[in-house]
């Protein structure tokens, strides 16, 4: 992979995304590469899980190798990272935690997802400033936004994406084995390590290669949207009020108010 200028169409994505769904996070860049990046710098203090690096990136750009996410033993496991002895230990003893509680069981196990390479480096970055093309985009998202993206994704994809739950991480395998978008609807994990997943928050994730993609329809629909909550708005006024207005009628009293 070939780094990039900061000054590229991934910040016109950025714009994009962040005003069409109104956004309170920037979207989040993860690149995997086989080599570090010139004046990227690695990332600086501990982490108690790798998902916390979503939240991190929102603001700064920093590269990460299997160490940097050694306390994380969910997250190297999703992530396919190079894994030391102590790793294997922390991961077998929580799983041995989860199936104790009936959380995960043997069977689970399967089908939760794990990146099909295996990275030397993680590079996270504002979406705007991503110093490589990227990977997996990330989006902290509430349900309105949600609406508009699961909309994209039919129209992108022909399909709904997959609402996903524990580990949160998993979500960014997912989208990187099938080349397509989910919805991660977080774990106990995550929404404690992060701030931004607030109960009323969730994630979702785009494949880089469909950036554009993604971000045409969601601009469109976006103003769809905006346009058509307008009309049903004015359209229920009617109604309560004690009218019959016919569809051609509401459309007339959407343009005599626009």
């Amino acid at each position: 992979m070939d780094a990039i200028s900061s000054e590229s169409r991934y910040q016109r994505a950025a714009e994009i995304l962040s005003e069409s769904l109104d956004l309170r996070q920037p979207p989040v860049a993860i690149c995997f590469s086989e080599s570090a990046v010139p004046g990227v710098s690695e990332h600086a203090g501990r982490v108690p899980a790798g998902c916390r690096f979503w939240e991190d990136a929102a603001h700064s750009t920093f590269l990460t190798t299997a160490a940097d996410h050694s306390l994380c033993a969910i997250g190297v496991y999703t992530h396919n990272l190079q894994t030391s002895p102590a790793q294997q230990t922390d991961l077998v003893n929580a799983l041995t935690v989860f199936s104790d509680l009936g959380y995960v069981r043997q069977e689970d196990l399967p089908l939760i997802p794990v990146l099909a390479s295996q990275p030397e480096y993680v590079i996270y970055a504002p979406l705007a400033e991503t110093p490589l093309p990227p990977d997996v985009v990330v989006l902290f998202i509430n349900a309105n936004q949600t609406l508009i993206l699961s909309e994209a994704a039919q129209q992108v994809e022909n399909q709904n994406p997959p609402a996903m739950g524990r580990p949160a991480c998993a979500v960014v395998p997912q989208v990187m084995n099938t080349g397509r978008a989910a919805l991660s609807l977080g774990c106990c994990g995550a929404r404690a390590y992060l701030d931004a997943l607030t109960d009323d928050v969730a994630i979702f994730a785009i494949p880089g290669a469909k950036l554009k993609a993604y971000a045409d329809r969601i601009e469109a629909l976006s103003k769809a949207n905006s346009l058509l909550s307008k009309f049903h708005r004015i359209r229920r006024r009617d109604i309560e009020a004690g009218q019959m207005p016919t569809i051609a009628q509401s459309l007339a009293a959407f343009s005599q108010s626009s």
